[in-house]
């Protein structure tokens, strides 16, 4: 690996453990402000496996980042979204389609 590489898996590292301990930022504020959330770094850790040739299934690859099965993480962690919520979602959703 280059120092570019390296550098940049440092970084992915450090936003999942951020990520892993930060449980009181739900997934609908993480898409509100940033168009991304937990789901979507797995997701596209297992793209980024797939191109390599390693077959991981989406909960698995979504775990690596939650840090234990999405279900227990949303059983343990998740809170209902609010109106507020929902609808801060769908704005920004209309704003970046």
């Amino acid at each position: 690996m280059d120092d570019r590489t390296e550098l940049e898996a440092a970084v992915f590292r450090r936003l999942v453990t951020h990520l892993q301990t930060r449980t009181d930022v739900q997934n609908i504020d993480l898409m509100i402000a940033g168009g991304f959330c937990r789901n979507c770094l797995g997701d596209w850790y297992r793209e980024a496996a797939a191109e390599k040739g390693i077959v991981l299934e989406k909960d698995e690859a979504r775990a690596l980042v939650y840090g234990m099965a999405p279900a227990a993480w949303k059983e343990k962690y998740q809170k209902a979204a609010t109106a507020e919520q929902k609808a801060a979602f769908a704005a920004s959703q209309k704003a970046h389609s």
